[in-house]
This record gives C-alpha cells, sequence and structure tokens, in this order.
C-alpha cells in the first residue's frame, strides 16, 4: 500500500521547496512564456516514456507534464504545487524523492523532470527510484544539461533566479556514472532545445544522443 503521509516535519519548509510555494505563480507562467520550449521538452519526454504500466512523477509539481502524459500519480514537497496538480487530476502524495512512499518493486516506471537539480542527496534519491521500481522497470529523467547554452545560462545568472539560486545542475555525463553506479543499464538518451529560450517560436524536434540540445533526457532500466 501507499503510504500517504508527510516525510517533513509539519511546518518545516526545505530551502529548495520554500520558492515553488511561495512563487508557484511564477513557476506556472513560465510555462506559458517559454509555451514552445515547454512543449518541445514534453515531447522529447514523450518519446521515452513506457506506453503502459503502472508509474509515477517524482517532483510532480504542478502537474505540467504529468498531466498530458497520462500519469495519474505523483510525488511533491510543495502543498501549494501540490494543489493546482491535483486540479489536474493527479493523485498527489506529499513527499520527497530521497524517501518514496511506495513499496519495494511496485512499479513500472517513473519520471523525474528537472527534479533532480532540487533534491538534497542525488545519489538516494536515484537509488529510491531504484528500490521502487520492478525489475526491468524504467527511470526516466529529464533535464538541462549543465555543459548545454542554456544550462550555462541558468549557471551564470542563478543568484537572478529564485528557482536556480539554490539548485544544482548535472552533466548528461554526470547523471549516467550517477546512474551506473547505482545500478541502471540499457540507456536511452534524446534531446531537444537547440537555440536560446527566447528564440525558440516552435516545436523544436528531438533527437537521439547529448552534446547539443540543452534539455535532455535518459531512460534507464532497472
Amino acid at each position: 500500500m501507499i503510504r500517504d503521509k508527510a516525510y517533513r516535519e509539519v511546518g518545516m519548509v526545505m530551502p529548495k521547496v520554500e520558492p515553488f510555494e511561495k512563487h508557484r505563480d511564477r513557476y506556472e507562467n513560465w510555462f506559458e512564456r517559454h509555451k514552445y520550449a515547454y512543449l518541445s521538452e514534453l515531447e522529447a519526454v514523450r518519446k521515452l516514456l513506457p506506453k503502459e504500466g503502472k508509474g509515477a512523477e517524482i517532483g510532480v509539481g504542478t502537474g505540467r507534464f504529468a498531466a498530458p502524459l497520462g500519469i495519474k500519480l505523483g510525488v511533491e514537497p510543495s502543498k501549494a504545487m501540490a494543489e493546482i496538480a491535483r486540479k489536474r487530476g493527479i493523485e498527489v502524495i506529499e513527499g520527497v524523492a530521497e524517501n518514496l512512499p511506495f513499496p519495494d518493486e511496485s512499479l513500472d516506471y517513473l519520471l523525474m523532470v528537472t527534479t533532480i537539480c532540487f533534491v538534497d542527496d542525488p545519489e538516494k534519491a536515484l537509488r529510491e527510484a531504484y528500490r521502487v521500481l520492478k525489475p526491468g522497470g524504467a527511470l526516466i529523467i529529464g533535464f538541462v544539461d549543465r555543459n548545454s547554452p542554456i544550462g550555462r545560462y541558468y549557471e551564470e545568472h542563478r543568484e537572478e533566479s529564485v528557482f536556480y539560486r539554490d539548485a544544482r545542475f548535472f552533466s548528461t555525463e554526470e547523471l549516467l556514472e550517477l546512474l551506473k553506479k547505482i545500478g541502471f543499464k540499457k540507456f536511452e538518451i534524446v534531446q531537444t532545445l537547440f537555440h536560446k529560450l527566447d528564440e525558440i517560436k516552435e516545436v523544436e524536434p528531438v533527437k537521439p544522443g547529448y552534446g547539443e540540445g540543452s534539455f535532455v533526457v535518459i531512460k534507464a532500466v532497472k
């Protein structure tokens, strides 16, 4: 059974969660202002997401990815964000990536979009994902590559962003090494966002591999 309980002390807001509690509307507005970047990211994730099976999104946020992708279950530490996700038809459990509220080997796939940048302990979060996936289950991670044009821009301007100030950006190579260390295998990788955010005026293509696009999606199998 899903343990429907909070994994934080009541009233305690972690530093990386606080901006999402306070600036939920600003978060939502990003998707409206960068509509085609968002739709491009969505298509890249859709490319590697399993078509069937029971899955969940970790760090579901306001449901911007889970809802259109048909994912009905999510984990989210921010009450403000979860409130919108529930309105989008998602069952949201309050919790964090490092302590997932699921039994061992209970899910066919897990999705994390940009979540890995904000967790307190990335390795522990990925080990938790490994724990709850069934053998042969897949973890799909979408993220902005630190070595990409948009990644470098976020790094250089992190102090100007309420969201990315405390984020930790990864390169694709770093994430692959971490996933291999935990035991994941059979990697598939796609990329999109080949221009600066303010230059993206239509849905960008999704290409295999990494090294060109700023948004990368890795599918890793247990």
